[in-house]
């Protein structure tokens, strides 16, 4: 019993190391592309365009090469461009097992959690890094439809000035803020560097699964197909993208007290327990103790898991 304790630990505490190390390399990476974001706000990258694109999951080539046999780590993939994030598939998944390992281990320490306990603690806390890409994901889209319709108003004005719409993707691709600069900056070097408009055009609705974008892109491929008025299209669009985003801010206003009643609901039972057990330490103590008491907690705190996500749902209206 003792050596199997003694390898725990040191397994614990290797894979600890590794997540402290990968931890502190994702936080550099995280501050170069903020730092690079703020220069493309400067200048939006240099006059030489990068032609070739590094879609390699992992610099490990047999982790690499067994990534790339699920479905899955595309979906990722997807997910970490759309997110901004300049992280590979690779490291991602490395840090979820390794993060899922060392939560296993500390897990297993506790005699009185079953292994079936053990197993979700583990699953979840590997999860993690994955939902704080969704989260970035989430808060990029936002700020994107919160400024794509100032950036159509700008290339409206652009093409009432007389330049051509190659010409002024280049200009808003320089003047508006981020995300929006680079993404259009994107979608003008795919079209000024052989691919057609209409391809590059496709490529931003897939990189940006945005019903704006989409009606954008549908906008500006029907005028080159038939002609027309294009800023006068677009002025009407972003018009109705304003009003949207303004009606979308205050469902959110409104659906906030039901997720702070969520969380407060979450968050009393564990409170009122720590209250307890600092008031009264023997009253928790038999629940603790008693045979099928482990089953009861987890199954609580399962109950409390769920029902966390069910209120939020419940109050995440969509538009």
């Amino acid at each position: 019993m003792l050596a199997l304790s003694s390898v725990l630990v040191f397994f614990t505490t290797f894979l600890a190391a590794g997540l402290a190390v990968l931890i502190g390399w994702f936080a550099l990476q995280r501050m170069g592309a903020e730092a690079l974001a703020e220069d493309m706000s400067a200048h939006l990258l240099d006059d030489s365009p990068q032609l070739l694109k590094d879609e390699s999951l992992s610099s490990i080539s047999p982790w690499a090469r067994l990534l790339e046999k699920s479905d899955f780590v595309r979906i990722m993939h997807r997910h970490l461009l759309q997110a901004g994030l300049t992280w590979s598939v690779g490291r991602v998944t490395l840090l979820m097992l390794l993060a899922s390992s060392v939560a296993l281990g500390f897990a297993m320490q506790f005699d009185w959690l079953p292994g079936w306990a053990d197993l979700l603690i583990a699953v979840a806390v590997g999860a993690l890094p994955y939902l704080y890409i969704l989260r970035c994901r989430a808060k990029r889209f936002r700020q994107f439809e919160e400024n794509f319709p100032d950036a159509l108003d700008s290339l409206a004005r652009s093409l009432r000035a007389g330049h051509p719409f190659p010409a002024a993707m280049d200009i808003l691709a320089e003047e508006c803020e981020q995300p929006v600069a680079a993404e259009m900056h994107q979608t003008a070097v795919e079209g000024n560097l052989g691919t057609s408009w209409e391809q590059a055009l496709n490529n931003l609705a897939e990189r940006m699964p945005l019903l704006e974008v989409s009606m954008f892109a549908s906008a500006v491929q029907l005028q080159n197909r038939t002609g027309g008025k294009l800023n006068e299209v677009l002025g009407k669009l972003a018009e109705n993208m304003r009003e949207s985003v303004a009606l979308k801010g205050e469902v959110r206003a409104l659906a906030a007290h039901g997720k702070l009643t969520g969380a407060v609901l979450t968050v009393l039972p564990i409170a009122i327990a720590l209250v307890m057990t600092a008031v009264n330490p023997s009253y928790l103590t038999i629940l603790i103790h008693h045979p099928n008491g482990k089953y009861l907690i987890a199954a609580a705190v399962a109950c409390l898991v769920v029902a966390h996500f069910v209120i939020r749902r419940i109050v995440d209206i969509k538009i």
